[in-house]
């Protein structure tokens, strides 16, 4: 008995630190290494996991995690996104004090866009001023990740903290695109180094170093105050991982790291940074595998969004060379495989693939019409796109390079841009 009234007690104040929480969410990135994926949208509002805008995941993490309060901070592109969210997150009640609203850039503070991220929240302090809250938790919208915010908020008030940052280990290769930390054995902060040529490495895994993950949370007094000394100093580039966090190190306030991978519960540990076109197909992709580490079934920790109106998918044709087929693959509403196979592949909604047409390995973004007898391999295919009878993709690289945007990894991005050039 003792045992369940703690975890009520446990229960209970988290409830009360999520209530007492403003989320801002920073969804005005361009998403410049996705190349033409984000030509026509912000990153955000880059679909994923063939029913998903990439930002419904840092929603629904705020929702399940009991954080109603959520401004969505928007630049580039806005429009698809702001669609997006009126079209999916309007179900909140503000009577109850629940809401997701879009915050356009506005130029409160003159004539200036967002500099960068702490200025983001800079220009909108009196959003923050006006809800009160007694926490702020600053979120990225543009990473695919579940995680429950109220043990961080917990962590984060058990250590009396000025100021916390969720954090992953990655590669030392991986590192160099994330700020990077050194932390005692208390968990503080030691150092924080954004995006550094040559990463400190965790002590005793030379192999491995400890990466922010763009999850900070602030006691609101601290962070005003930081924001407006920040906006004083016109050498600042008024960025949280290159100017407000090491600043704050170096001053030795109180920062944290929260370990995301030692602190997560049952189903809610996925994490990926989907910031190229590699890590986009690699992670839409993992989804169709057997057990995939992002359990989109999870009724405990439901995933949000928009579900467009469509009828199921269908498959048609069983003749020899010509049989309606999906294998080891995933397939939204909509869809119509009209006597082609489709193997270890996503279909998003509404796409329709043509007779004798072979797809393999490929994410396939909503509304996309497949011809007759193509073959298409290890590819993105943007929405609207109309590929013609015939063509083939990923089978020739020579050929895909003169056309098209190919990875590293050989993985080829088409766009009705590029088709249409």
């Amino acid at each position: 008995m003792d045992g369940e009234k703690q975890q009520a007690h446990s229960n209970r104040f988290i409830s009360l630190v999520t209530r007492d929480t403003l989320a801002m969410v920073l969804a005005g990135g361009r998403g410049t290494r996705l190349g033409g994926l984000t030509r026509r949208r912000a990153k955000p509002a880059v679909p994923f996991g063939g029913e998903f805008r990439i930002i419904d995941f840092v929603l629904s993490n705020c929702i399940n995690s009991g954080i109603r309060r959520v401004s969505v901070l928007t630049q580039y592109m806005a429009h698809p996104l702001i669609r997006h969210m009126h079209q999916a997150w309007g179900f909140l009640r503000g009577e109850f004090g629940e809401f997701v609203e879009v915050v356009p850039a506005q130029q409160r503070m003159g004539e200036a866009w967002y500099r960068g991220t702490a200025d983001a929240v800079y220009q909108n302090l009196d959003i923050i001023a006006e809800h009160e809250p007694r926490f702020v938790l600053v979120l990225g919208g543009d990473h695919v990740y579940k995680m429950d915010y109220g043990p961080m908020l917990g962590f984060h008030i058990g250590h009396e903290a000025d100021v916390t940052v969720g954090c992953v280990d990655v590669s030392l290769d991986e590192a160099r695109g994330f700020g990077v930390m050194t932390v005692g054995d208390d968990q503080r902060v030691r150092s924080f180094d954004e995006k550094p040529e040559t990463p400190t490495p965790m002590p005793g895994r030379p192999d491995r170093a400890l990466a922010s993950m763009g999850i900070y949370v602030f006691n609101t007094d601290y962070l005003v105050r930081m924001l407006e000394e920040d906006a004083a100093n016109s050498d600042s580039s008024s960025d949280f991982g290159k100017d407000i966090l090491p600043r704050a190190v170096a001053e030795n306030h109180g920062v944290y790291a929260y370990h995301f991978n030692k602190h997560i519960d049952s189903g809610t540990g996925y994490w990926r940074d989907v910031g190229t076109l590699d890590g986009y197909w690699n992670a839409n992709l993992e989804l169709i595998n057997v057990t995939p580490e992002l359990n989109l079934y999870d009724r405990d920790w439901p995933i949000w969004t928009y579900q467009e109106q469509v009828p199921p998918a269908k498959f048609v044709f069983d003749d020899q060379g010509r049989r309606g087929e999906a294998v080891n693959s995933m397939v939204a509403g909509g869809c119509i495989v009209s006597g082609a196979t489709v193997r270890r592949s996503l279909l998003f909604s509404s796409v329709l693939v043509a007779e004798r047409s072979v797809i393999e390995d490929s994410v396939i973004l909503p509304d996309v019409v497949i011809g007759a007898d193509c073959r298409i391999r290890r590819a993105v295919i943007d929405s609207d796109c109309h590929i013609p009878d015939g063509t083939q993709i990923g089978i020739d690289e020579v050929a895909d390079a003169r056309r098209f945007e190919v990875t590293h990894e050989g993985i080829v991005l088409v766009t009705r841009e590029a088709l249409n050039g």
